[in-house]
Parts: structure tokens; sequence; C-alpha cells
């Protein structure tokens, strides 16, 4: 385990990019399988792998490429590691509306420690694995039958 973990830091070193991609789409696929094992429990020969598939595109191409630009530019905009920068960084983060109503239990705290604790190469990383319960929900409800 620790090795791997090494590995994950001298990717997010070298290509900090193509890791971040590869960590969101990697949870996102988990969010789908856990949604369609466990929530809605189609079994194994009723996994319905297109969708996994599709949800992990999601998290390869949007989610980490945008999440963590978006977060390299709340960085470069509010800099520094202090309570009142981590809440700024919140307050700019819940730019949508349905996110922040749907959300709102949630993610600012959250991003609060997220962004008080957690160095930027790792932010991502913090936020998909919170994010697996999310797109489990997210997933279930997009494909309930």
């Amino acid at each position: 385990m620790a090795a791997l973990w090494r590995g994950c830091g001298r990717l997010l070193a070298r290509r900090p990019g193509a890791a971040q991609a590869l960590t969101a789409g990697a949870l996102m696929g988990a969010g789908d399988v856990i949604a369609q094992q466990l929530v809605e429990q189609r079994g194994l020969r009723g996994h319905h792998c297109p969708r996994t598939l599709k949800m992990m595109a999601i998290g390869f191409c949007f989610v980490g490429p945008v999440v963590g630009s978006w977060y390299r530019i709340l960085d470069w905009l509010i800099p520094g590691n202090t309570k009142v920068v981590a809440v700024k960084k919140v307050i700019l983060d819940q730019d949508y509306m349905d996110a922040l109503m749907t959300n709102y239990c949630i993610w600012p705290p959250v991003q609060i420690a997220n962004f008080y604790f957690v160095p930027l190469q790792h932010r991502l990383a913090v936020v998909q694995c919170v994010a697996i319960v999310w797109n489990c929900y997210l997933s279930w409800k997009a494909n309930r039958m």
C-alpha cells in the first residue's frame, strides 16, 4: 500500500493533470459499481458495464481536468491556506445554485477541510473519495428504471 501511495505521489508530481483525471475516472466508476451492486442490487450478471464506463469517461474527460483546473485557479485567485482563505474558496466553489442547495450539508464542510488541510495536488482525490457516495446517488437517480 505504501508503494502504491508513493507511486501516486510521483505521478501527481510529474503529471498532475493525468493523475487527477485517472483518479476522478476510477472513483466515479467505483461510485457507479456501488450504486449498481449495493443500492440497486443488480448482481454481477445484471451489472450494466456501459453505464460504469460512461461514468468513468465523465471522470476522466470532464471532472478530473475541469475540477483539477478549477482548484488551481482558486489557489491562484486566493493564495494561502488559512481558515479565512478556505472559507473564501468554499464561497467561490459553491457557484451553482442547484449544487449548493443539493449538497449544502456535505460539500461546504468537506471543502473547508480540503482547502485548509489538504495540499493542492491531493485536493481532487479527497473530493473524489467523498464523492463516491454522491456519484453512487447520482448514478442511481439518473438511471432509475
